[in-house]
């Protein structure tokens, strides 16, 4: 049984190491450009929060892909964000066009795939069939063109269910909660979940699905790339109201993306005891968010909601990481 305090990442130490200073000699784009893949008649709030979030931290650029239904709704949250009303749910799309309604989806997507460093599938996504199938075939391609992706929400359903779209693909991470992380247990190791060692039984699933990075949210955040564990518990609040998974995946594909810079920028003189982006990025958004939560709830209390969360993004990385 491992003790998580032997486990605890530097996570200050991370964020402090991977954020890019503000250069005026550098032009929009290279802070980041993230894409969130999400969004339908049911949920709009999810994708939005992703996006912003990874606007607040400090990406230069950020997409929503949704469907034509939820796009008027989540332009109207933000002109920050930009949105494209693509994607389709099968009472919009007769039986017979569906293969070629699915293939337009994909070629839309494909224009601007290669223009983003992470892509967050599954914020609000809902769980209509041909919706799905469509991003099964946005993942499939983005994997192709080692894009980073990082899924949560119904992406988790998704992958749960197609584990061929994430296994043995090191840029993907998976965000569950605890009951998402109890269905990937029950389906991948046949088991039920083991708080007493959960450092390696999340060890055991990473490995499993290929090295697939899963940030296992909780009172600890744990965090495996099959390789290694890390432990994120500073900050914290009691307050769990939702939303914050969706903040957390936003804030995971800026800093991925800011990580697979850092190191291959630093190369081998890099201070980091971690190599892997994908864990680096897990841990900064981890720590990130917690911190913006500890904030919010400080001033908030009970009332504290997702926004006044996303509010204390930028503050928080201030404190971590002065801009100069």
């Amino acid at each position: 049984m491992q003790d998580l305090r032997s486990i605890e990442a530097d996570a200050e130490s991370i964020v402090r190491a991977i954020t890019p200073a503000l250069d005026p000699a550098k032009y929009k784009g290279q802070a980041g450009k993230i894409a969130v893949i999400g969004g339908c008649r049911e949920y709009t709030g999810a994708p939005y929060f992703a996006a912003i979030s990874a606007l607040k931290i400090g990406a230069d650029l950020s997409h929503v892909f949704c469907t034509k239904d939820a796009a008027p709704v989540i332009k109207s949250y933000s002109p920050e964000l930009i949105v494209h009303p693509i994607l389709e749910e099968s009472y919009s799309v007769r039986d017979e066009d569906k293969e070629s309604v699915s293939n337009k989806v994909l070629a839309e997507v494909d224009k601007w795939m290669e223009r983003f460093d992470s892509l967050v599938i599954g914020p609000g996504l809902g769980r209509d069939p041909f919706l799905l199938a469509c991003v099964s075939k946005i993942m499939r391609h983005a994997r192709k063109s080692n894009i980073p992706i990082v899924v949560d929400g119904d992406g988790l359903f998704l992958v749960t269910n197609n584990l061929d779209l994430v296994s043995g693909y090191a840029l993907a991470v998976l965000t569950p909660n605890v009951n998402e992380y109890k269905r990937l247990v029950q389906k991948i190791l046949s088991s039920e979940v083991n708080d007493l060692d959960a450092p390696q039984q999340l060890l055991s699933l990473s490995k499993q699905i290929g090295g697939v990075t899963i940030l296992r949210k909780g009172k600890s955040d744990l965090i495996s790339d099959g390789d290694t564990v890390k432990s994120v518990s500073i900050y914290g609040s009691p307050r769990r109201c939702g939303g914050q998974g969706d903040i957390l995946s936003g804030s995971v594909a800026v800093f991925l993306s800011w990580a697979s810079q850092h190191v291959q920028t630093a190369g081998g003189n890099t201070n980091l005891s971690c190599k892997n982006p994908t864990v680096l990025g897990c841990v900064a958004g981890s720590a990130l968010m917690r911190k913006a939560a500890s904030l919010a709830f400080m001033n908030k209390k009970r009332s504290t909601v997702t926004g006044d969360i996303i509010d204390c993004l930028g503050n928080s990385l201030e404190d971590i990481c002065p801009a100069t």
